[in-house]
This record gives C-alpha cells, sequence and structure tokens, in this order.
C-alpha cells in the first residue's frame, strides 16, 4: 500500500545553513522508485518555497504556510487566506505595539524595514525571494497571506497583542524571540488530514519527519511520527520514532527503520 511522507524543511531536510546530506536525495527518489508519495510540509508560506535545492528533488505535492496552503502535483488544491479586515488589522497593530513582522503569502512576503536591522532570517528572505520580498509601507489591498511572523523586541507591547488577536491566530513562539502567528483550527496537521481525504488515504498509512515547535501537531496527527536526533525535546516527546541527527543520515535512518526503503 503506497504511504504519504511528510517532511518539514529546517532542521530536517536541511540544517540552519541550508546544508543537506548527501544521503538524503536518494532516499527521497528511492521512496517515490518504491511507490510512495513524498511531501514538503513547512511552517513557510508558499513564496519562501523556491529553492531548486528543494523543488528539483520532485516532490509529489507540498503543504505550505502550516497547512494553509496546499499543492499536487504542482497544481494548487487548497488555499486558506487572512482576510483583507484581519490583515489590516495585523499590520496596523503590530506597528502600534512595535512589533516588526514578515506577512508571509503565496506569492510574496510583505516585510518591515525597521526593527531586522539584527535578523539573519530576514537577510536571508531578501535574498533569497529577490522582488517577491517586498518592504512593507502600510496596508495594501494587494497584499495576499496566509500567516505571519513577528520579532519580541523590548519594547513590544506583546500584552496587546496577544488580547486583540488571541482569538483568531495561535502563537507558536520560536528561539530567538520570534513569534509565528498562525490561524486558529489550522495547522500542518490539518493540512495533511485534507490532503489524505482529498487523495482517499488512511491516516495510519501516513508518515511525517519533524524537529520543532510547529511540527508537534504534524507529528501527533499522522499514523507514524519522526523526530529529528536534533530536534527540539517536545518535539521528540511527540513523536513514535526518534531518528539520528540530520547529518547523521536522520532520513535515511528513519525510512529504513520503517522498512519504506
Amino acid at each position: 500500500m503506497p504511504k504519504l511522507i511528510f517532511f518539514d524543511i529546517d532542521g530536517t531536510l536541511w540544517d540552519d545553513n541550508m546544508q543537506m546530506p548527501e544521503s538524503t536525495v536518494p532516499a527521497l527518489k528511492a521512496l517515490q522508485k518504491n511507490g510512495h508519495k513524498i511531501f514538503l510540509c513547512s511552517g513557510r508560506a508558499r513564496g519562501n518555497i523556491r529553492d531548486p535545492r528543494l523543488l528539483d528533488i520532485g516532490f509529489d505535492g507540498i503543504v505550505a504556510a502550516c497547512g494553509n496552503h496546499i499543492e499536487y502535483h504542482g497544481k494548487v488544491v487548497y488555499e486558506k487566506l487572512v482576510t483583507p479586515e484581519l490583515t489590516k488589522k495585523v499590520v496596523e497593530l503590530l506597528r502600534i505595539c512595535h512589533m516588526p513582522v514578515v506577512l508571509e503569502g503565496p506569492e510574496y512576503h510583505w516585510i518591515d524595514e525597521k526593527g531586522f536591522e539584527d535578523d539573519p532570517y530576514v537577510l536571508y528572505l531578501f535574498k533569497e525571494m529577490g522582488q517577491s520580498a517586498k518592504i512593507l509601507q502600510g496596508y495594501t489591498e494587494d497584499i495576499r497571506i496566509n500567516k505571519f511572523s513577528g520579532d519580541l523586541l523590548p519594547d513590544t507591547d506583546y500584552e496587546r497583542i496577544k488580547r486583540e488577536l488571541g482569538d483568531v491566530f495561535e502563537f507558536l513562539v520560536h528561539e530567538g524571540n520570534v513569534v509565528e502567528f498562525v490561524p486558529k483550527g489550522t495547522s500542518k496537521a490539518t493540512g495533511i488530514a485534507w490532503l489524505c481525504s482529498y487523495l482517499h488515504v488512511d491516516r495510519e498509512d501516513t508518515y511525517a519527519v519533524g524537529d520543532s515547535v510547529n511540527d508537534l501537531d504534524m507529528l501527533g496527527y499522522v499514523g507514524h511520527g519522526i523526530a529529528m536526533g536534533n530536534g527540539t525535546a517536545p518535539a521528540k516527546e511527540a513523536a513514535e520514532y526518534v531518528t539520528a541527527d540530520i547529518h547523521r543520515d536522520g532520513i535515511r535512518y528513519a525510512m529504513e527503520h520503517y522498512k519504506l526503503l
């Protein structure tokens, strides 16, 4: 029976320097040769999944933006966007509350010019996305986003943000004082569930590999959740199996452990 196998990107397929072990791509190709379907499953919005080293592998599909954008064989089959009214409120509120923001959409990202001077990830976004990374000048009607992220600064009024947005967004706090805002009721797990229904695949025939806080729902939902050896403690606790570190061929070992290779 063919399986659906979902892979987080950062900390799973490649490390913080976007370096991928030599064993990873052959393992992914072998999974497909054995009849399984492989998917990227990332917190990144689709606009920030464009590196040829990933896309040229030939994944069967992409679950992006924590389940709010889904593609299958190059076609968008599901899209959930933040409403224009709510997007406008987010832009205005975060500016008042001194939280620099990255608005993350399926084609473009809109990024605050100030507040990210020491953030290497934002520098990476401008380099990686080119003209698809735009300076945020305030709310405009062309902004289409699935989610957004912000940095906690010493003067950020985080309590007000939580009061005014807590009913509609989940707040995922990452290392480095980064907060990821995901629409309530959506996650990598809901994206996988939607795709399973779309493809008529039983949940027991799904596998997922991840390493961090926004992988917890995914690891708990699939039939077989796998945490990377370099993953966080919560990810390891949520997983059925903990594989080796990324640079100790963790992907290959996990697939061999489940006899998928």
